[in-house]
């Protein structure tokens, strides 16, 4: 007799038409906006903007990566960065579809190729340049904004920073020298692109080559040895 009147609840529950969720396993998410907000939001910021790494949503920055190089740093990450690698290849989360997902939303949003129809674009990447021939093109461009030997001006603060240069790449420097920054702080101004830091003519490959080299070459080399010791 108990069981029959523990079997009425359940009947009734079944009965009154609740609707159970079902549950999408990880590799089967294949909505662009929760694939964004669970792998790329906390650093890329919300909508791509306004976080601590690089903004997506920056079409001079999608132009120069190329659809093809952005799904390739998604998928294997950047070596001694924060940038971890996302393809489950490469010890990520996510399968070679949500990498793709990833890519192709981020540039169909966020990219604007009829912008750059006739712009000769430098090269996402290359080698480093010559850092004697980078200081007098980084006085040329960049001077007015971050002072005569980077350590800041009127405009902005210190771009050889010890700090900084370690915690960024010789192609983080490359990538904010042709793109610059497009999300400024309200107490900042946007950092102009390749072709606006003289109004005269845009940065050649070369000085953009020449100007991350001498960059680089403010680094405090790290002493590993020295940083185990108390």
């Amino acid at each position: 007799m108990k069981r029959s009147w523990l079997a009425v609840p359940a009947l009734v529950l079944l009965g009154c038409g609740a609707r159970v969720e079902q549950f999408v396993m990880p590799d089967e998410v294949t909505d662009f906006a929760a694939l964004y907000q669970e792998n790329c939001a906390g650093c890329h910021g919300q909508n791509g903007r306004l976080g601590v790494a690089r903004p997506l949503n920056d079409p001079v920055f999608l132009a120069v990566i190329g659809k093809q190089t952005l799904r390739t740093v998604i998928a294997n990450g950047v070596p001694r960065t924060a940038m971890p690698a996302f393809a489950k290849s490469n010890g990520g989360g996510l399968t070679d579809q949500q990498i793709t997902i990833l890519a192709d939303q981020i540039e169909e949003r966020w990219s604007r190729p009829q912008y750059f129809a006739t712009v000769a674009l430098p090269p996402y990447s290359a080698d480093l340049g010559d850092p004697k021939a980078g200081g007098p093109a980084f006085q040329t461009y960049c001077a007015s904004c971050h002072g005569e030997d980077g350590t800041g001006g009127s405009k902005t603060g210190s771009i050889v920073d010890p700090a900084f240069l370690t915690l960024v790449s010789d192609q983080s420097l490359r990538t904010t020298v042709i793109a610059g920054r497009s999300d400024p702080s309200q107490s900042e101004q946007r950092t102009p692109d390749w072709r606006t830091y003289s109004p005269e003519h845009a940065m050649t490959p070369q000085e953009i080559s020449d100007v991350v080299a001498w960059l680089s070459a403010h680094r405090t080399p790290v002493n590993l040895t020295q940083r185990g010791k108390k």
